[in-house]
């Protein structure tokens, strides 16, 4: 070990008593730093040696005290080498501690992981939206219930957060959660923020994620075509019930708002352009960024198809939407009838907006991207799947330039 720790026996002739003996003390030093501690032993400063550093002579009383200097120095040693194995810094704070078994506070997960989510609370509307701390509440749940499951614990010391432990709460998550894949690598992305806090405040020794590799995989978005969107909106209901909900899903594809979105419009969300015609202007709930939308058409004529709804007379609604719960059972059961084999819901009705509404009608993602409230343009493209009629057009081009470039090397070459 390269650590320079010195053990030094001395008295303290200051503390000599009524019995003319002075107590032996031990002092170690370790790269400038030292601390000290009384050996119960006493000696009569006539018979200490300073340079020896130990009692003189050899009568039974100086070998005694000789001995038990010696077992100290052995007990110091012994703390250095553990220490070592353990792989934690020799100092003269974390030597003195492993000599007398001192241990450092435990440090326990949840209350760390309760505290950054109070902060976040605190940081909802300025710096974050309150979707994340919602994400980041639910993640500590999946904690706790994943400690009682795997150890029957209700917390645990951040010190035994290993690597073996980061995998079987993967597992946890997709078995006994259920989570896919995408899902379950979100949660243990939230959980490893916990940790690099630890880290960086040096409660941690060790990275528990440094072996740790997940990847989130592609998800392909579903979204409907033109002729689905037509099917849908052509459809005849007999249940006034389903033709609310099938008008809201719509206006949805042709504003892309989310759920809450739409149920939290009010008259005061629709504002003039820089058109002059009306705009939907509306933070999103999710994220609190700004959304601008140029209202359609469509989306117009089912705003004045409720206009004198009572719930939007009375509450100052744009539309009387049931809860979402309501809104999803019912949407099944519109798909069923109108033949539709995906699964309805304001995500695909946001992807619908994104892909068949503007992208493949020619509108620049970086203008779709505004209207969805991203702040970032990876996330529409995301959203914005390629469609296969624009692949179609795009290889279309393609194929010509080979077709002409063909044309004229045929006429040199002879096949």
């Amino acid at each position: 070990m390269n650590s320079a720790v010195s053990i030094l026996f001395y008295i303290k002739r200051a503390k000599i008593n009524v019995d003319g003996v002075c107590p032996i003390y031990t002092r170690v030093t370790i790269n400038s730093k030292r601390f000290e501690f009384s050996t119960n032993k006493f000696i009569s400063p006539d018979k200490w040696s300073t340079e020896g550093a130990k009692v003189k002579g050899n009568s039974e009383d100086a070998r005694s005290i000789n001995n038990q200097l010696d077992i100290i120095k052995n007990q110091i040693m012994d703390a250095e080498k553990r220490l070592y194995k353990k792989e934690i810094q020799i100092n003269s704070e974390n030597l003195r501690n492993e000599l007398f078994g001192i241990k450092e506070r435990e440090r326990l997960l949840i209350p760390i992981f309760t505290e950054h989510n109070r902060k976040i609370k605190e940081l909802v509307g300025s710096e974050y939206a309150p979707g994340t701390l919602e994400r980041y509440e639910t993640s500590l749940k999946h904690t706790k219930d994943f400690l009682q499951w795997k150890y029957r614990v209700s917390d645990i010391d951040i010190e035994k957060i290993d690597h073996a432990f980061i995998t079987e709460y993967e597992f946890y998550l997709r078995t006994e959660r259920k989570c896919a894949n995408n899902t379950a690598v979100k949660y243990i992305k939230n959980f490893h923020k916990i940790i690099n806090i630890c880290l960086a405040n040096g409660w941690l020794n060790k990275d528990p994620f440094a072996n740790y590799k997940s990847k989130v995989k592609e998800v392909i978005r579903e979204f409907l075509t033109e002729q689905e969107i037509q099917s849908l909106m052509e459809k005849e209901f007999v249940s006034e019930r389903l033709e609310l909900v099938r008008d809201i899903f719509v206006f949805s594809c042709f504003s892309g708002l989310a759920y809450i979105d739409v149920k939290q419009l009010s008259k005061d969300n629709i504002v003039l352009g820089i058109d002059g015609d009306k705009w939907i202007n509306k933070n999103r709930q999710k994220t609190d960024t700004n959304s601008k939308i140029p209202l359609l058409p469509t989306a117009q004529y089912i705003l004045d198809k409720y206009a004198n709804h009572p719930v939007c007379v009375n509450e100052d609604k744009l539309l009387p939407i049931f809860s979402n719960q309501k809104m999803n059972a019912y949407l099944k059961e519109i798909a069923t009838v109108c033949g539709i084999n995906k699964e309805l819901t304001f995500h695909i009705a946001r992807h619908t907006f994104a892909t068949t509404v503007t992208l493949s009608n020619g509108v620049p993602i970086e203008t779709v991207s505004k209207m969805l409230g991203h702040t970032n343009l990876k996330t529409t493209q995301h959203y914005a799947k390629i469609l296969d009629k624009k692949i179609s057009e795009d290889m279309q081009v393609l194929k010509a330039k080979f077709n002409t470039k063909l044309q004229t090397q045929s006429k040199s070459v002879n096949y």
